[in-house]
């Protein structure tokens, strides 16, 4: 904001050819903070859109140290998560950073304020769903360390963290190569108590898997079925003949 209007009053200055620059809801902002005596050259920058505008003013009224986060890289989701770690007085260094978007930034705050061990998902920059399954097995006091791996998305975690949850033996299927839906076919088998190292394979889709471990679960011998290259049709074809013959 140039000098030579610092001194003007809100009428007068609403008539300047700086104050036309701004768009509609800038101008809002600017005036808004002008009514509250703040110091509004801080965000009366056209490169801001409103929004941010809006969180470094909001920023001001609560005598925040808003040049964190007043910078126009982050958008205004950014500045809100940075807004409300610095009003909670979080140590926002940590996350006020444009390598975070704005859903990574709600997870770190939040773990700090609830004290959690954020560096377990902070060192490997995991994304926001991941840092999700994350937090949820360090407030069950899991073993996170069994999936905070960056090669699993955050579905993959959830099926790990339900496994360890019910106490199964994850590590037959906390593997990068399975995907989320065999690995959900492979935790029910284990929680079943079933055999599942009869399917948890690779080459079995998730299809195919839910055929073999429907068949161990009504103890029919699925051997004559379980071949990878059996369409899942095929197996289920197989299985109700399988049955069928069991019941009569």
């Amino acid at each position: 904001m140039n000098k030579i209007y610092n001194n003007l009053n809100i009428e007068n200055l609403i008539k300047t050819d700086w104050f036309e620059q701004f768009k509609l809801y800038q101008k809002e902002e600017i005036l808004e903070g002008l009514k509250d005596n703040l110091d509004v050259s801080i965000y009366a920058n056209p490169e801001y859109k409103w929004s941010q505008m809006s969180e470094i003013r909001k920023g001001l009224q609560d005598n925040l140290n808003v040049s964190i986060y007043a910078k126009t890289y982050f958008n205004r989701a950014q500045m809100k998560e940075i807004r409300l770690g610095l009003k909670n007085n979080l140590n926002v260094s940590i996350y006020a950073t444009a390598r975070f978007n704005e859903y990574q930034m709600k997870e770190i705050r939040e773990g700090l304020e609830n004290n959690e061990n954020i560096s377990i998902y902070l060192k490997s920059r995991f994304n926001e769903y991941q840092i999700i399954e994350i937090k949820k097995g360090l407030k069950k006091k899991l073993n996170v360390s069994v999936y905070a791996n960056k090669k699993l998305s955050g579905y993959k975690m959830r099926e790990i963290r339900k496994g360890l949850e019910n106490n199964v033996d994850v590590s037959i299927y906390a593997k990068p190569y399975f995907n989320k839906k065999q690995m959900r076919e492979i935790r029910w088998g284990l929680e079943d108590n079933l055999n599942v190292l009869i399917y948890a394979k690779p080459e079995y889709s998730w299809n195919q898997m839910w055929q073999i471990r429907e068949g161990l679960k009504a103890n029919i011998d699925v051997s004559i079925y379980a071949k990878s290259d059996f369409y899942w049709k095929k197996m289920e074809q197989i299985r109700f003949e399988l049955l069928q013959k069991k019941y009569t």
